[in-house]
């Protein structure tokens, strides 16, 4: 039997926030207290990844709010498209929206990756409305560097051929085991997969691109904020050295990593990522 409900949708306050290219971001909020959390997911996923760790946060005293990204969920896509410019403007649109002030952003995978480019790329508004990060699971840019894994997976997702194949249960238990440390449970690649197949990757391809192309570890040294960085000391898909990586550039930095598990923290290790965001929150 599975230890929870991976596939539950996460329960909160539903709202659009619009861009002026006319995309629409979908996004939840749940819990009221004075510190602001914005949880940014990874590629392929959407705001339900975060469907253990949100009420975790919420019960700490914290308003908790997730999005679907661009492209992602029931995000849609508008004239100016897809890339790492127009998707980490997005997080500064959600924070706008929500007035948000000293608030803490986090970021899975793609989404710390982005939640960088907006750090370095957007800072006045940037330094306005966050005053600490946690980054899981991710990194700053080339994401195929040493990683025979993302060297094959990430053609069958440019190409269309793996979200065909993720339709057969075994090779959607496969796809999904590589994204698990120890402790995978069929019922993860269930949600993963529901969540994977929910977008049109055809249209996501340049930010695959630009998670293999663009690189901005050397730029890490003007991030000047409190930071926590986590990852599963089993993760195949970010492995540990990014995130030694980003340690070793983000000057106010702390690193913890999770031992035996992968790269899905989020329902690998809920609770310790609920609790290590919390810590950063009471900051």
């Amino acid at each position: 039997m599975a230890r929870y409900d991976y596939t539950a949708q996460l329960e909160g306050a539903e709202r659009f926030v619009d861009r002026p290219d006319g995309t629409r971001l979908r996004t939840v909020s749940l819990g009221d207290g004075g510190r602001t959390v914005l949880l940014a997911h990874g590629y392929g996923a959407t705001a339900d990844e975060w469907n253990l760790v949100a009420p975790l946060l919420a019960e700490q005293g914290v308003r908790v709010i997730a999005f679907d990204q661009r492209g992602h969920g029931r995000s849609s896509i508008g004239s100016n498209g897809i890339g790492s410019m127009q998707m980490a403007s997005d997080y500064g649109a959600i924070l706008d929206a929500y007035d948000v002030v000293d608030g803490v952003l986090v970021g899975h995978s793609m989404g710390g990756f982005l939640a960088l480019a907006f750090l370095l790329d957007d800072q006045s508004t940037a330094t306005q409305r966050v005053k600490s990060l946690f980054l899981m699971a991710t990194f700053a840019g080339d994401v195929n560097r040493k990683n025979p894994q993302n060297r094959l997976q990430i053609p069958l997702i440019q190409s269309g051929i793996l979200l065909r194949l993720l339709g057969i249960g075994a090779i959607a238990r496969a796809f999904t085991r590589s994204l698990v440390g120890e402790g995978f449970e069929p019922e993860m690649s269930d949600a993963f997969t529901t969540q994977f197949r929910g977008s049109d990757h055809s249209k996501l391809v340049p930010i695959l691109r630009a998670l293999v192309e663009e690189d901005r570890y050397d730029r890490l040294g003007e991030l000047s904020l409190p930071c926590t960085i986590i990852v599963g000391s089993r993760d195949k898909t970010t492995p540990p050295f990014h995130t030694a990586d980003l340690h070793a550039g983000i000057s106010d930095s702390k690193l913890v990593s999770i031992a035996g598990k992968g790269h899905l923290l989020n329902w690998e290790a809920p609770k310790e990522v609920a609790q290590e965001i919390g810590l950063l929150a009471a900051t």
